[in-house]
């Protein structure tokens, strides 16, 4: 099973895969170095098995990457980012 993390910017939103098929979505908006992120969805069929935080950790490590700061704001990516302390030089958890 192969798991990727993708970018489309033309729709704002990171996509999660699972051997080629769409499985989840991060939301997104990018003003200057801040990318907010808005939403995170794993459609139902591929629930409980950790993709959210796949998703999350992805985009997290391409902010990074990209030199951009973060903020969190749907409810999943803010509770993420609270547990995973690696993160907080790059997040606003205003």
């Amino acid at each position: 099973m192969t798991t990727a993390v993708t970018d489309n910017p033309e729709l704002s939103r990171y996509e999660i895969h699972i051997d080629g098929v769409l499985v989840g979505i991060e939301d997104y908006r990018i003003d200057g170095g801040t990318i907010t992120l808005i939403h995170t969805e794993i459609f139902e069929a591929f629930a409980g098995q950790g993709l959210a935080g796949k998703l999350v950790a992805a985009v997290l490590d391409q902010a990074r990457a990209r030199g951009l700061r973060a903020k969190p704001r749907c409810r999943y990516a803010k509770g993420w980012v609270a547990r995973h302390p690696e993160y907080d030089d790059i997040v606003d958890k205003d």
